[in-house]
């Protein structure tokens, strides 16, 4: 070990006697950023109506767990544009004309209005990046959408909503199919120096073979395991059920482990952009709709990464 630090060193001494600027690794900071993600089934449940009590469930959600990020799945139009009001009104956003973002899984799903996915931002965000998935047979097109933060670009958040489908299209299920496409745009990201925050419905409980390439490989326990991938999921490390996490769908459901209801809306941060610690959590799902304001469970998770400056 001594001889490679004797032999960096004069390599380093070297270029800078002969006039070549040695290279400079880039400079990074530590920052802890909490999520927030919640399938609202914006038609499916509510219609499109903003007045039934889902915004202010979901706004004072944001406001009182001190979300940074927030992703929503099953969004209709005039719901993003009532969320987006609620949260101007209280002053959550730092910027109030750059903190929002839709894209469109559906011109005309909400009974004529666009249908599809929100993110937004305490802290202002850079230009949008929009991605199509692969087409699931159905009228509605899956996307990925992820946004960085203006002052920090290298750090970007995303969500996406992968179809329930298992569906065989040109050779492969379909479902695995959007999950690879997702997971390259991401490591595309990583590979340029960006830490990602993805948040959304990934329609697959952690312990399918089909998440085996997003979990990391360091975890490894009987709930989860044969993991190949680069990513941790903000909750796998939950002690009633570990590897696996906490349910996040309507109470009732028993298609999970360690006894409770299935896990399909996660938190995943690449591993090697972890710099401290993480936690996750689902949240009871909202009664002040005429009932539950959704079928899932708002998930929230905490983590401290590093960023490149």
């Amino acid at each position: 070990m001594r001889i490679r630090t004797l032999v960096a060193g004069l390599a380093a001494g070297l270029l800078v006697v002969l006039g070549v600027a040695a290279p400079v690794r880039a400079a990074t900071v530590n920052a802890s950023y909490t999520s927030w993600t919640w399938n609202v089934a914006g038609w499916t449940l509510h219609r499109g109506v903003t007045n039934d009590g889902l915004i202010p469930a979901l706004a004072d959600s944001i406001r009182n767990r001190a979300a940074d990020f927030a992703a929503l799945n099953e969004l209709c139009w005039d719901q993003y544009k009532a969320v987006q009001a609620n949260l101007l009104a209280s002053g959550w956003p730092q910027d109030d004309t750059n903190f929002a973002r839709f894209e469109t899984h559906s011109d005309t799903a909400c009974g004529g209005q666009p249908f599809g996915l929100a993110i937004f931002s305490r802290a202002p965000l850079g230009a949008a990046n929009r991605y199509a998935l692969a087409e699931d047979g159905t009228t509605e097109r899956r996307k990925l959408l992820c946004a960085p933060l203006a002052a920090r670009p290298h750090l970007r958040f995303c969500t996406t909503h992968i179809t329930p489908s298992n569906a065989v299209i040109n050779g492969r299920n379909i479902n695995v199919t959007q999950l690879d496409e997702v997971r390259s745009r991401l490591e595309s990201f990583a590979a340029a120096g960006d830490t990602v925050l993805i948040a959304g419905d990934f329609n697959a409980q952690p312990h399918y073979g089909r998440l085996n390439t997003w979990y990391s490989s360091s975890l490894n326990t009987p709930n989860n395991s044969g993991n190949t991938g680069n990513y941790r999921e903000l909750d796998d490390t939950d002690g009633r059920c570990p590897g696996y996490g906490e349910t996040t769908v309507y109470d009732g459901n028993t298609e999970g482990l360690c006894d409770q209801g299935k896990k399909i809306d996660l938190i995943f941060v690449r591993g090697d952009r972890i710099a401290g610690t993480y936690s996750g959590d689902s949240l009871a799902i909202p009664t002040t709709c005429g009932g539950p304001c959704s079928d899932h469970r708002v998930v929230i998770g905490t983590v401290t990464v590093s960023v490149t400056t």
